[in-house]
């Protein structure tokens, strides 16, 4: 569910994958996974536009190695040494071929760091477009992803890709920390510490807003169903 804040075991549980890189592209066959993060101190400069309906996402870095001591001078790969595609190769050739109209978008989910330990679930997303351009020092890749209401990963493959959806909205990563830090990271109604859910006190289907914090609750996962959509 969109909004879950999860640990990062919980993620890899979820996903039935160790996600020890930050781009993972059809994992078992099925949708993407990106782990993202718009903090200062964050390794790439990853963004959300279009009131939070659109991700800007930066490719990553050759790895560090005795050869390549300094990843943040190299142009970001974007095939391997044995020819083979990276990950950046393989999001960009699947961005490249929903351009052309050879295929529908995949389907991404994003899981978004907040502070350590401490990861939100932001839901899919469609891949539309990539690039490359130079950051002053360097070429990098860009990926532009559009947040679409929840889908059935159970039913994405490699053949069925989404092309149509409800475009989404996802809380900014400044109000969620806030929101945690004024909720003091437990259920507002319990107090409850695990299964914790971002919650929209007037849902956005209602016309409640993503981007204050006085919007934005903690709930358990119970009270959170509980409250379901309804405006309390």
């Amino acid at each position: 569910m969109r909004d879950n804040i999860l640990s990062y075991f919980d993620m890899c549980q979820r996903e039935g994958a160790s996600l020890q890189r930050g781009m993972n592209f059809r994992l078992r066959g099925r949708h993407s996974v990106i782990l993202m993060s718009v903090q200062p101190n964050a390794p790439y400069r990853d963004r959300i536009e279009e009131d939070g309906s659109v991700l800007i996402y930066e490719g990553h870095d050759t790895p560090k190695t005795t050869d390549n001591p300094e990843p943040k001078r190299v142009d970001q790969p974007q095939f391997l040494p044995s020819g083979g595609l990276t990950e950046n190769g393989k999001f960009h050739r699947a961005a490249q071929e929903f351009k052309a109209g050879r295929k529908g978008a995949d389907v991404v989910r994003v899981y978004e760091k907040i502070k350590k330990g401490i990861w939100a679930d932001n839901g899919y997303f469609h891949l539309v477009d990539s690039w490359q351009e130079n950051d002053g020092n360097r070429h990098v890749f860009k990926f532009q992803l559009v947040a679409v209401e929840d889908v059935e990963s159970d039913d994405i493959s490699e053949d069925l890709r989404f092309t149509e959806a409800q475009r989404s909205r996802i809380i900014p990563a400044e109000v969620k920390l806030e929101v945690w830090g004024r909720d003091n990271g437990k259920c507002i109604i319990c107090g409850a510490t695990d299964e914790l859910h971002f919650d929209h006190i007037v849902p956005f289907s209602k016309g409640g807003t993503s981007f204050k914090s006085e919007n934005i609750q903690l709930l358990c996962a119970r009270h959170n169903l509980e409250k379901s959509a309804k405006i309390q």
